[in-house]
């Protein structure tokens, strides 16, 4: 399920776009509001570490601490609103061909990865901060990530319990966006067993389902 537009519409439409993010990197994709964002996946395993800022405030961010507070959940669903930290909508999740995704586990770090045995490996926190100096981006606070294709459960103790990664090259989450927002996804290793092997994914903004490619 995808909202709908809003029926008042203050600005042109804009052209289709995309963005490849090679493997163990970070790119970035801006959406503006009422255009529909896709993530996918152009490798099997791969796990693409999601990051929201707004266009025009850098202090507002997506959040997934206040998107898991604001829906009572932990698990990313069709229809679920993902807030920022101010609690407002940034987008709503429609079309998922995977259905397993991640609101628990932080960003990665190079130091992180080292000390776990991933020798030079760039953590996606380092490349998350690469991207955002390539765009001349201060921001005040690097938020953690919702890392799509990546299902990550909590046991009745409480312990986090990575999943296998299950997804294939072509898979794809679809999200309307409803505010102004620089997305940023890193493809680095997550350094979370199983889901440890970096992949490459595209970022594609539409806006309409019909302007993505089949």
């Amino acid at each position: 399920m995808l909202i709908m537009k809003e029926a008042i519409e203050t600005r042109a439409p804009l052209p289709p776009q995309s963005v490849r993010v090679p493997a163990a990197s970070a790119g970035s994709i801006l959406v503006k509001r009422g255009q529909l964002l896709r993530v996918t996946a152009l490798q099997d395993g791969a796990v693409a570490s999601l990051f929201g800022f707004s266009e025009l405030e850098p202090s507002v961010h997506l959040s997934v601490h206040h998107t898991r507070v604001f829906s009572n959940s932990y698990v990313l669903g069709a229809g679920m609103r993902m807030v920022n930290n101010r609690r407002r909508p940034v987008m709503v999740l429609g079309k998922d061909s995977v259905g397993k995704h991640d609101l628990l586990m932080p960003a990665s770090t190079t130091a992180f990865l080292a000390a776990n045995g991933y020798r030079d490996q760039k953590g996606c926190v380092e490349s998350l901060k690469a991207e955002l100096q390539r765009l001349g981006r201060q921001q005040p606070k690097l938020p953690d990530p919702i890392n799509l294709f990546m299902s990550v459960q909590l046991d009745q103790q409480g312990t986090l319990k990575p999943l296998p990664n299950t997804v294939k090259a072509g898979d794809s989450v679809t999200c309307r966006v409803v505010l102004d927002t620089l997305f940023v996804v890193s493809t680095c290793c997550t350094g979370i067993a199983g889901n440890d092997q970096p992949g490459a994914v595209e970022l594609s903004v539409a806006e309409d389902l019909s302007e993505f490619p089949v």
